[in-house]
């Protein structure tokens, strides 16, 4: 028989006879329906215990000008994009009880600010940042986030600075400021799990990086970076580049931009344990993007991070052949997001990206940010829970680590992804969206579990309901029951606009016995 290729890979002879054999056994349609057999349902992959991470900003836990939030409805807007937020209180309970129900995680700590913050030799920041600098971290605040990673188990990633107070008089980077960060966090009991270089560096000219900073530049700054590293701190995985911005097509939307192909020529080959990369289908309408969310459930926006993917896995695929692909940031929209990031509307992405990167091999994806601007999970005044982080808690307690195969091509209003059940062995998660606004979907499933149906009305709404009930935090602070609906094996509807988790214990899949 002709190769197979399936999702990126080529398999022959046996391997590629069983998995059609699972495909076409795996669902089918009769009379309108889809009809699942999860028990059949192969394995294709699986993803990082800490798959569904998340940001907080340099600039958040110093303290500095970070997107500024939209007004409320009526009120009047502002020109200014930015807003001075204090320091995010790391130690606060409830910011550290949400995100630990999210746990395990990933907790990156980088951002544009990033680039040019200076780790101070004390608990008090200087008056102001030292020459070549932007920002000031203090030690204090360092040691909130390594508390905070240990308290809410997620493991620390970042970023170093790059700006011109790193570098020597012939314009090289310099190891010393990286190097008391490390230093730092093990005095402080803390461990550095992941690091890129830089943020975004084929951004560089809004990065704090010198001027005429070029992929030859980068590739020699690297060279130093992967030394550094390798000699003190052998655990820490090196990713890079962090890229954004450039998968429309393999040509930069500014001259002065860089491309990513170019920066990994320069590193050389072996040059990251991880290929990272970020995503953003748009920008704000804060920096002059879309202003309305007529498209936000269309198969063209919900598929532009899968077009992302493509793009750099064939990159990665030339250039650094075989390297995990981890997301390490991404949100609805770059710039602090659009005003119905807060809603129920956006969780059809949120979620919708979680299930496809994961599908395509994608092993961890960093969502900016956990609770600043209106991508937050979380609203920065007080942590209360928004629509995507109920969505994230589902993930979190259903979704296991190995993913399956639905079988059920993507279209509007069937998107179905399956994971094995989390921490039931033979059990089956589904992640099942309609995402058509008008027309309900059925769907058979050839076995019983619960069911967990997210909706709002209207969608862009702050209140989300599941299984008709709206989710409240506690007056104390503790978080609802997610309960599930019981149902029989048999054919359950979809409605129109609505995110349904199915947990589907007594599946039977070997694949999720393993």
């Amino acid at each position: 028989m002709k190769p197979l290729r399936y999702r990126g890979r080529v398999l022959t002879g046996a391997v590629a006879l069983s998995l059609m054999a699972s495909l076409a056994d795996c669902h089918e349609k009769t009379a309108g329906s889809l009809a699942l057999h999860p028990d059949r349902m192969p394995r294709v992959g699986a993803v990082d215990a800490r798959y569904q991470s998340y940001n907080i900003e340099m600039v958040e836990v110093t303290g500095g000008r970070f997107w500024k939030p939209y007004p409320p409805p009526g009120a009047a807007a502002s020109s200014d994009r930015y807003q001075y937020r204090s320091p995010i209180d790391l130690s606060n309970p409830r910011l550290r009880k949400l995100a630990a129900a999210l746990g395990p995680a990933y907790v990156r700590v980088s951002g544009t600010w990033a680039n040019s913050t200076y780790l101070a030799d004390s608990d008090d920041a200087p008056p102001a940042p030292p020459a070549g600098y932007g920002g000031v971290l203090t030690h204090q605040q360092w040691k909130g986030v390594i508390d905070f990673g240990k308290a809410v188990d997620a493991n620390i990633i970042t970023s170093f600075a790059i700006s011109a107070g790193t570098r020597d008089s012939s314009g090289v980077w310099t190891p010393q400021e990286a190097q008391r960060v490390i230093a730092f966090t093990r005095a402080a009991g803390g461990a550095i799990a992941a690091a890129e270089l830089m943020n975004e560096p084929t951004l560089p000219s809004i990065g704090a990086a010198p001027a005429g900073y070029d992929a030859a530049a980068y590739g020699r700054d690297f060279s130093v970076f992967r030394k550094f590293a390798q000699e003190s701190a052998p655990d820490m995985l090196i990713l890079g580049p962090g890229s954004t911005g450039e998968a429309d097509d393999d040509t930069s939307a500014k001259p002065d931009n860089l491309r990513t192909r170019d920066l990994l020529k320069a590193m050389g080959p072996g040059g990251v344990n991880v290929f990272s990369y970020h995503h953003y289908g748009a920008v704000s309408e804060r920096c002059d993007g879309p202003r309305k969310a007529d498209g936000a459930l269309a198969e063209d926006w919900l598929a532009r991070t899968e077009h992302t993917f493509r793009f750099y896995q064939k990159v990665r695929d030339e250039l650094e052949p075989g390297k995990p692909l981890w997301v390490t940031e991404t949100a609805e929209a770059a710039c602090g997001g659009n005003t119905w990031a807060a809603t129920f509307i956006d969780t059809f992405r949120y979620l919708d990206q979680l299930g496809r990167l994961a599908r395509q091999g994608v092993r961890v994806v960093a969502h900016n940010t956990l609770a600043a601007s209106d991508y937050g999970l979380l609203d920065e005044r007080d942590f209360a829970p928004r629509p995507n982080y109920w969505g994230a808690l589902l993930w979190r307690r259903l979704m296991g680590a190995t993913v399956l195969d639905s079988g059920i091509p993507i279209a509007e209003g069937q998107h179905v992804y399956a994971h094995c059940l989390r921490d039931v062995p033979g059990g089956v998660a589904l992640l099942v969206i309609n995402n058509d606004r008008a027309s309900p979907r059925t769907l058979a499933v050839g076995t019983s579990g619960l069911r967990y149906t997210l909706s709002a009305t209207p969608l862009q709404s702050r209140a989300v309901s599941l299984n008709a009930l709206e989710l409240r935090m506690g007056a104390d602070g503790e978080l609802p029951p997610l309960t599930g609906v019981k149902f029989p094996a048999g054919t359950l509807t979809l409605e129109p606009a609505t995110i349904t988790f199915l947990a589907l214990p007594d599946a039977g899949n070997q694949g999720c016995r393993q």
